[in-house]
């Protein structure tokens, strides 16, 4: 069966790579998404296994519609009892990027509508919509005139992992911060660092890469796990041997921030999910954050402007380039943000930039490579043959 598995932008690429690993096939690169071929069990998989997933669908239906009238009657044609009962839950879930339909709760009402008048019609009876916990959760998409229908197999969203609850603000989200750990391309062996680390998403999506962890390991409940053809001792299988490929990480991973109640926030996070062993937490400034080997990674997330005056952000992005220019010599250090004038006084040429959004800020994703010693001792090593200096120079 096809599979499409939503993601955030930019992150397309690293989401590909992590379903060839789990042995999808025919996979597809498309705009925040990737489709895929899969069985049931890489359905399970997927869900439990996916870092920079957000949603797994199953697509049913792909149809043209022109008119509210044509989409009601094409999917009311549609036969949903192979999907749900007449006892059971539904919701709708739509999303619109077209001239003629404008309004995503109108499309969810006339599906809803569909649905349920096809079941009065053929037993008398109608399912019930339960927003917070359906049966079955049902996404539809429509472009201009193409209209997708697919089953939500993950119904809640997949970057909630359980490490935090509503109370707890984050300032990133947590496909994204496992996507960029991804990205860094860090060996999970090397120091790992987030000397800003807020709440501590991105050391604890670190931390469980290192460890092996399925960030889904500890959600209950999925939109599959509803499902009438549900495969509980499969689901079972596929949970414990995910249980068993768990390891112990090498690697020092650290978070610091100058907020002491962020830094509580992210230590009860972490000891909630079973993470706190893996990371070293510390209340602490930027400037006083020194690495503790000679050579690792570095990611942050610092402030963009949104709460802080000018003259906050510029002495605030300097500095970080002043303090990883002195003291992570050896590192790679990644700052994301949507500040691109203030990324520039960092001071540094970023080695690699990558696009990515943060919510609904676009935001530079830069790779700053910390040579040991200075660059210009780096640029002579390199030299094959050495300047002679007092050799006459020709004239151009």
């Amino acid at each position: 069966m096809k599979l499409v598995a939503k993601t955030f932008y930019g992150l397309e690429t690293v989401l590909a790579k992590e379903l060839a690993a789990l042995g999808a096939q025919e996979i597809t690169t498309l705009k925040r998404a990737v489709s895929f071929e899969a069985d049931m069990a890489l359905l399970y998989k997927s869900n439990l296994h996916l870092r920079t997933a957000i949603r797994i669908l199953m697509p049913i239906a792909t149809f043209n519609a022109t008119s509210d009238i044509e989409l009601y009657k094409k999917i009311k044609e549609m036969d949903w009892s192979k999907y749900l009962r007449a006892d059971q839950t539904l919701a709708v879930d739509a999303i619109t990027y077209s001239k003629i339909f404008t309004h995503s709760k109108y499309v969810s009402l006339k599906t809803k509508d569909a649905i349920c008048d096809r079941f009065r019609d053929e037993t008398g009876q109608r399912p019930s919509v339960d927003i917070e916990s359906p049966t079955v959760l049902i996404n539809i998409h429509i472009a201009e005139d193409q209209v997708t229908v697919s089953l939500d197999s993950s119904a809640e969203p997949l970057n909630r992992r359980g490490y935090r609850t509503n109370e707890h603000e984050a300032p990133i989200n947590e496909v994204l911060a496992a996507g960029m750990v991804l990205l860094s391309e860090w060996d999970t062996k090397s120091t790992f660092i987030d000397p800003m680390c807020g709440s501590g998403t991105i050391v604890m999506e670190a931390a469980m890469i290192a460890a092996n962890i399925a960030p889904n390991i500890k959600r209950k409940d999925f939109g599959f796990t509803r499902w009438n053809n549900f495969d509980a001792p499969l689901w079972e299988k596929i949970r414990h041997e995910a249980i068993e490929a768990q390891t112990t990480p090498t690697a020092r991973i650290c978070g610091s921030d100058i907020s002491l109640r962020a830094i509580d926030t992210a230590r009860q996070s972490a000891l909630d999910f079973g993470l706190k062993q893996f990371i070293d937490f510390s209340c602490a400034p930027l400037e006083e954050v020194n690495p503790i080997s000679k050579k690792g990674v570095v990611i942050m997330n610092p402030p963009y402007g949104e709460r802080l005056k000018t003259r906050d952000i510029v002495q605030m992005y300097i500095g970080i380039g002043n303090h990883l220019k002195r003291n992570f010599q050896g590192f790679d250090a990644w700052v994301i943000s949507s500040n691109l004038e203030a990324m520039k006084l960092i001071g540094l040429k970023p080695s690699a930039k990558i696009t990515l959004y943060n919510g609904a800020l676009e935001c530079r994703f830069e790779k700053f490579s910390l040579y040991e010693g200075s660059h210009a001792d780096m640029v002579r090593k390199r030299r094959i043959i050495p300047r002679d200096d007092s050799a006459p120079r020709q004239k151009i």
